[in-house]
């Protein structure tokens, strides 16, 4: 039987189609007895779905640097 920890690692695995049956089957049976990690997966698959549906493009390297630097209290204030 998996463990709520082995779901958070197989999570992405799960929804991009790249688990064999057996793991598939298996990470199933524990989402049907747990329902703090069908939440888990339905907020994951959730997530997923608005980032592929985004219309904006990430930042360039220099505005993403500066960005960081401001939220982390490096930057020129």
């Amino acid at each position: 039987m998996l463990r709520c920890r082995d779901v958070t690692e197989l999570a992405s695995d799960l929804l991009e189609g790249g688990l064999p049956l057996r793991a598939r089957l298996v990470l199933r049976l524990h989402l049907a007895l747990c329902s703090m990690c069908r939440a888990y997966v339905d907020q994951l698959r959730k997530t997923r779905a608005l980032l592929g549906r985004s219309r904006f493009s990430p930042p360039d390297p220099a505005t993403e640097d500066a960005l960081i630097a401001r939220m982390t209290g490096r930057g020129d204030d």
